[in-house]
């Protein structure tokens, strides 16, 4: 295991999904052997406000909050919070930005969009797609999982593209 932190940061709004895509973001990390932090904040999440999430994984973590300009990949779910925070992407991360629009027109089901994007933010780390599938049953009842696949598959996909 090479002794590189990987720093990602999550946002949109609430009922978009940003801390289960966080979540099977830590799963299949720990999964794939890594140590794992984790740090959310929700504040008015109910009422569609704000909603961000920091995932780090390495050899060794010690913080679980993401500093400005240090992320190596950033997802947003939402135009205005990409604005908010693309000050946490370093020089040369990775914005997954491009693919919001790719992704709303790919997918039926807007619900599907967090594990679209997690889909997308697989291809750009090195965690094996069996881990993440794993993930994906750790985290959704099962009458949800292999539909959930599919749609993380396809987001996966359309990062390669």
């Amino acid at each position: 295991m090479e002794n590189k932190t990987y720093n990602i940061t999550f946002g949109g709004t609430g009922g978009q999904g940003i801390l289960k895509a966080a979540e099977i973001c830590g799963w299949a990390a720990m999964l794939a052997g890594f140590h794992v932090k984790k740090s959310e904040v929700h504040g008015m999440a109910q009422r569609g406000g704000s909603v961000e999430s920091h995932i780090r994984f390495g050899k060794h973590v010690y913080s679980p909050v993401v500093a400005m300009g240090t992320a190596d990949v950033l997802v947003c779910f939402h135009p205005e919070e990409h604005d908010r925070l693309k000050g946490f992407l370093r020089p040369g991360g990775k914005d997954l930005n491009e693919y919001l629009e790719k992704a709303k027109t790919s997918i039926q089901n807007p619900r599907h969009l967090n594990v679209f994007l997690v889909g997308v933010l697989s291809a750009y780390l090195p965690i094996k797609t069996d881990f993440w599938l794993q993930a994906i049953e750790s985290t959704f009842k099962k009458k949800y999982v292999e539909e959930n696949k599919g749609v993380f598959l396809k987001g996966r996909e359309m990062a390669k593209l």
